[in-house]
């Protein structure tokens, strides 16, 4: 009798341990509203950005603005038209640059920033992602304004105690020079 109840609960406890594992339901399920509410926020503040910028150039008819494909604007100061290169991957570059904004008050001056050495798409230097595009459009020797969104300057952080956040801003920057680095 003992021998056949344990041979049953032997069998029981066989067939309990072959069924299969059951997933786990979430304790706290997200629609995923808050990225969608964050997407829409950004659109707003990016398209409201993009007015002010439309209209500071519409108030400075005497320059001829380009548009990026990284989203920006600029126009050039002063243009070499005889220098043939640009900055390429890996090229070692020296620039300067300031930081203001829109209405012309100074954030960051050249001095404050100094002449910039970079190693273009390598150097890990704290630049905002509209300087380390604009540097890939300009030639040496050339002087350039850059109108950014503030998703390609500072963004949501601004710069403590001198650019608020989602702030565009206008960049003047001046290349110096191009290493162009050999590639084996």
């Amino acid at each position: 009798m003992i021998r056949n109840f344990l041979y049953l609960l032997f069998f029981c406890s066989l067939i309990l341990a072959c069924k299969s594992p059951e997933a786990r339901k979430p304790v706290k399920q997200s629609s995923g509203t808050f990225i969608e509410e964050s997407v829409e926020r950004n659109k707003k503040i990016y398209e409201a950005e993009k007015q002010e910028i439309l209209k500071v150039m519409e108030n400075r008819p005497e320059n001829s603005y380009l548009a990026s494909d990284s989203g920006f604007w600029y126009y050039y100061n002063s243009k070499d038209s005889t220098a043939t290169t640009k900055p390429d991957f890996g090229d070692k570059i020296t620039f300067t640059y300031n930081i203001k904004e829109l209405d012309g008050t100074v954030v960051l001056s050249e001095e404050e920033n100094g002449l910039q050495v970079y190693k273009v798409d390598q150097s890990n230097q704290d630049l905002i992602s509209g300087i380390r595009d604009g540097v890939k459009l300009m030639k040496p020797g050339e002087t350039v304004t850059f109108l950014f969104p503030s998703y390609k300057a500072y963004g949501y952080y601004g710069i403590q105690n001198k650019l608020g956040a989602n702030t565009p801003v206008q960049s003047t920057i001046t290349l110096k020079s191009i290493e162009q680095i050999q590639e084996n």
